[in-house]
């Protein structure tokens, strides 16, 4: 399996044990997985970033690998059986892939489960990606306030 690298770009809020970057405590958790899990967590992880280059990885509630771009797009759950992604507010996001799978019938997230062996419907997961952060920065733009918006300089 190749490890995955990645540069942290951000570690403000980020819960980090012993000095480590998020991007490394992430690097750590694929590498102990050592089985599918950690290919695959792997493999979602490379595909995020290529979906969202400006992505920023967080390590949060002691332990979830977070993806970030204008707030939360998805986490990278790993369970004994599966690898879970929950896109913060899936429930928002159009799905004509029908990617999601798992936490269906709440009102904000949606998740997609990962099973050993399933294959990944890459484009449809980057296009969900690409959703996902476009939705968080739509929305930020908007709970902006009025005058909060840097006004042009006079001459």
């Amino acid at each position: 399996m190749k490890k995955a690298m990645a540069t942290m770009k951000k570690s403000g809020s980020s819960e980090e044990k012993d000095g480590d970057s998020p991007s490394r405590l992430i690097d750590a958790r694929i590498e102990e997985l050592s089985d599918w899990r950690g290919e695959t967590l792997a493999r979602v992880r490379t595909l995020i970033r290529q979906a969202e280059p400006d992505v920023v990885e967080e390590w949060k509630w002691r332990g979830v690998p977070v993806w970030e771009h204008a707030g939360i797009i998805c986490t990278g759950e790993t369970y004994k059986s599966v690898v879970k992604l929950t896109f913060a507010k899936g429930a928002s996001l159009a799905d004509p892939s029908g990617l999601f799978n798992s936490s269906l019938d709440g009102n904000t997230r949606r998740a997609i489960d990962f099973h050993e062996g399933d294959e990944i419907n890459e484009q449809a997961l980057k296009a969900l990606v690409r959703a996902a952060a476009a939705l968080n920065t739509s929305m930020r733009a908007a709970a902006r306030p009025a005058g909060s918006r840097k006004k042009p300089s006079s001459a």
